[in-house]
């Protein structure tokens, strides 16, 4: 998978779906913490636009189960909103605009690039869509900015993100995302420190770093400042915010000065999701990553040693094309030696158009056996890490009543207490997927 991690397992590909609409524009959200953030700006741009009585689906096309997820919330949309029109945009739609558009349920299909734009918004009115100009989907590879989006918040969320990076230069043999995103490109580190510190100022407790590709941000900037300069940035320019969480990295791009800023920022929540995708060197190489096992490992060794206490989640493809059953093995114990207790486990889809598609294919009783078999290592791990947790206060932030999160991203369930931002707990007990605390 990209970079940009799911907020959600893979089974289920929606986010969110706001049913008491503004203005009488409803979003569905589907996918990553990317379009979580875009849907928010999305939200605003068509307010301002004037936008009135429509649906936007925010697709992903990450698996064919997404996007099949995907049409099926379209269809929906229509029949619940009948009068309405049903705009689509995001991952799918960019990759595959005129399948979408031959859907009858849907009225407009939007880019990648357009969705971001006022101008798409400001022309948008249900009367005047027609066969015509029902698709608005540029070459997303000609794109070379990401706008920097200020946005107040995340409708009803506790913790907001942050769009730093988009798109993606590199071509893992199993990923569709990079002809939905376009080349990797950065948000200019001012526009982000003033994103972060509005954010702040209205009250959001934790900001979540997001992108495609997120360490590759600063790349195409002048002078190629590495992802750590845009970290120590934020939290020296904006000493309000609470907490600083980053979202999906790749392994081989933690530089030193990043563990550096684990060890000695305590604002900098002790959690990181790693795009892995398998623990077998050579399934590794055919997939083209740029890591290896031992690399992965290292980092999550050195990572603890610099904040003890450190957890990690990681996404892991099962059943890639070639895999052997030693090689699947390796994946599990991979898990193990990185500790691992929050996984992300997708069972290989084949996608049109990527290498990985012809590649000799495992068969698909294999593929369910050998997800069944890392999910199941991935509970055992979440309940360890939940034990773990037994005695340790800490500052969870409140994401609905009763339920939120430690810094290191545990689910912490408690009675009593504040409603709503951070509060410390003493952890008491362990479940198998989530903690009790106390208010202290």
């Amino acid at each position: 998978m990209p970079e940009a991690e799911l907020a959600q397992t893979p089974d289920s590909s929606l986010i969110s779906s706001d049913g008491d609409a503004a203005n009488g524009v409803r979003i569905v959200t589907m996918g990553c913490r990317l379009n979580a953030y875009e849907s928010e700006a999305m939200r605003k741009l068509a307010a301002e636009g004037g936008a009135q009585n429509a649906v936007i689906v925010n697709t992903c096309a990450v698996t064919n189960e997404a996007v099949r997820q995907a049409r099926q919330a379209i269809r929906r949309a229509r029949r619940e909103n009948p009068d309405a029109s049903v705009i689509v945009t995001g991952c799918a739609a960019q990759i595959d605009p005129q399948a979408f558009a031959a859907m009858p349920e849907v009225d407009l299909v939007l880019g990648n690039q357009e969705k971001m734009q006022a101008e798409s918004w400001r022309a948008l009115r249900p009367e005047g869509l027609t066969v015509e100009t029902r698709v608005r989907v540029n070459d997303i590879q000609s794109a070379r900015e990401t706008a920097g989006h200020l946005i107040d918040g995340l409708d009803g969320r506790a913790r907001a993100y942050v769009e730093v990076q988009n798109g993606c230069d590199h071509r893992c043999t199993f990923c569709i995302i990079p002809y939905g995103r376009g080349p990797s490109r950065s948000a200019a580190a001012g526009d982000v420190v003033a994103q972060v510190r509005r954010l702040a100022a209205n009250g959001v407790q934790e900001v979540v770093l997001s992108g495609v590709d997120l360490t590759s941000w600063g790349g195409d900037l002048p002078g190629t400042p590495p992802f750590s300069d845009l970290v120590r940035r934020i939290l020296t320019l904006v000493p309000e915010l609470k907490r600083l969480r980053l979202s999906s990295l790749d392994a081989s791009e933690v530089d030193d000065d990043l563990v550096r800023l684990f060890a000695n920022e305590e604002r900098l929540a002790p959690h990181l999701h790693l795009s892995l995708q398998a623990g077998d060197d050579l399934i590794l190489k055919r997939m083209k990553r740029r890591h290896l096992t031992a690399q992965a490992e290292d980092l999550c060794a050195r990572l603890r040693d610099a904040r003890p206490g450190m957890a990690f989640g990681a996404d892991l493809i099962a059943g890639f094309p070639t895999e052997t059953e030693e090689a699947a093995q390796n994946t599990l114990r991979h898990v193990e030696r990185c500790g691992l207790a929050f996984l992300h486990v997708f069972p290989f889809s084949a996608r049109v158009g990527t290498p990985a598609a012809r590649m000799p294919a495992v068969s698909g009783s294999a593929i369910k056996a050998r997800a069944a078999r890392l999910r199941a290592k991935g509970a055992d791990m979440l309940a360890r890490h939940c034990l773990s947790r037994v005695g340790v206060t800490g500052e969870v932030l409140i994401e609905r009543e009763g339920v939120g999160r430690l810094p290191d991203f545990t689910p912490v369930h408690f009675t009593g207490g504040p409603a709503a931002g951070l509060a410390p707990m003493r952890v008491d007990a362990a479940h198998s997927y989530f903690v009790s605390a106390v208010p202290v």
